[in-house]
């Protein structure tokens, strides 16, 4: 199965615009927030893929990523990233 990937373009700090790969979207019955988990592709120091996220609002014509400001917030994308990290180790571990 191939499904289709979401990108989107953005601007960085140095005023290039850079493509974006969207990971997931998901909204929170926590806070009520949605939220956008995309990478650029770029790796870090330890060679770890770069993740960003953001708060979006789906139903704007136009989306504008809004920082995340609070730990809890954080602590929420955190689990959800370590979840699914998990389960693609089990899935390629049974593979």
């Amino acid at each position: 199965m191939n499904e289709e990937t979401m990108t989107f373009k953005v601007i960085n700090d140095e005023g290039k615009e850079v493509e974006c790969e969207v990971l997931f979207t998901f909204e929170s019955d926590e806070t009520k927030k949605n939220y956008i988990v995309y990478t650029d592709n770029t790796v870090d120091e330890e060679g770890n893929t770069k993740v960003y996220a953001s708060i979006f609002d789906p139903d704007k014509d136009e989306t504008k990523l809004l920082p995340i400001e609070t730990d809890k917030e954080w602590k929420i994308i955190e689990t959800i990233l370590d979840e699914l990290q998990n389960e693609a180790a089990n899935t390629n571990a049974e593979s």
